[in-house]
């Protein structure tokens, strides 16, 4: 009997084929292509089918207001180690496309490791994003902290979840970044999540406050990226449906019904349908702030204002000259 004739694939043996089994492999494919001859033509492609050059003209795009957000807030300097945070959802999964891209094109030279935190929640599909990322050859890495059990035992049934989540989630990410040396961490924020976190605190904080697209960690150990500011939400649903990425959904968060977000979310949308560019233009003015327009005494020096009275008499008198001399 033949000895089995063993196959590699970087470095992981396949399964074992014998002589025997190369010979009917061979004459399976010999039939195949004898059908493959007598078959009938291949029918046309369907004409809804999307082109590559509608993908490309969305990856240009993204590029352009990444690679702006990245210049206009020097998110990404010489030597950098950034830490993109993947949580499988399709904002973090277009961030590190970018990212991955910006390190091919960029003028500077910086690493980037994808790393994820499997909160334990039930039926996470834990496999999914190594797959991927080991597929792309990108390092990676997997924190396992079960904080879906911490939140379930504190926050009572039906009650938001978000907050506890977030600041645990937060503070494990932030944490990590530290202890492995890495000096920015990237989230995958973008433009709406901006906007919509401005009326959240506006509606339901009294404050006047967003995310920033850079900012430094309360405690000074971390420095915060968000490379996907200047992108609208719309841009990346469509990007991630035509690279189809693997998405992992949030069941311990977006699940639940009557979010303020998920409320301010419908009503921006319903407001960019009734008024298009509506979004955009609130996000200028996020970019556009005037304190002596507003109210906030302590971005604006309003106590110590007056009149300058020298100033005030000397332009009443180079006023009062020049009236005369045109009356001369």
């Amino acid at each position: 009997m033949s000895e089995p004739v063993i196959f590699y694939r970087g470095g992981a043996p396949l399964t074992p084929v014998t002589t025997e089994a190369v010979e009917t492999t061979e004459l399976v494919g010999v039939e195949r292509k004898l059908s493959q001859k007598n078959a009938p033509e291949e029918l046309p492609k369907r004409q809804d089918a999307q082109p590559p050059r509608v993908l490309r003209k969305i990856e240009k795009r993204l590029r352009r207001l990444c690679g702006k957000a990245v210049v206009d807030y020097n998110m990404i300097e010489d030597g950098d180690r950034i830490m993109v945070c993947l949580s499988g959802g399709k904002d973090s999964y277009t961030m590190l496309e970018l990212l991955r891209h910006l390190q091919v094109v960029a003028p500077v030279k910086f690493s980037i490791c994808a790393v994820n935190l499997d909160q334990k929640q039930p039926g996470f599909p834990e496999h999914v994003l190594p797959a991927y990322l080991e597929k792309l050859g990108v390092e990676y890495r997997i924190i396992e902290r079960d904080t879906y059990s911490v939140v379930k035992r504190v926050i009572p049934e039906g009650a938001t979840t978000c907050g506890l989540c977030s600041r645990l989630r937060r503070g494990t990410l932030y944490g990590f970044a530290e202890e492995h040396g890495f000096n920015k961490i990237a989230l995958g924020h973008h433009r709406d999540d901006m906007v919509e976190t401005l009326f959240l605190n506006l509606f339901h904080g009294g404050k006047l406050q967003s995310m920033p697209p850079k900012l430094k960690s309360d405690d000074g150990r971390n420095v915060i990226i968000r490379p996907l500011a200047y992108v609208p939400e719309t841009l990346i649903e469509d990007y991630a449906e035509r690279k189809q990425f693997p998405i992992i959904p949030c069941d311990l968060c977006g699940s639940q019904p009557n979010l303020q977000r998920a409320t301010i979310k419908a009503m921006l949308r319903q407001w960019e349908r009734d008024n298009p560019g509506r979004t955009e233009s609130i996000f200028s003015a996020i970019c556009d702030v005037r304190p002596s327009q507003l109210a906030d005494r302590s971005l604006f020096d309003f106590a110590s204002l007056a009149v300058d009275v020298a100033s005030s008499e000397a332009a009443l008198c180079e006023t009062s000259e020049k009236t005369s001399e045109k009356t001369l």
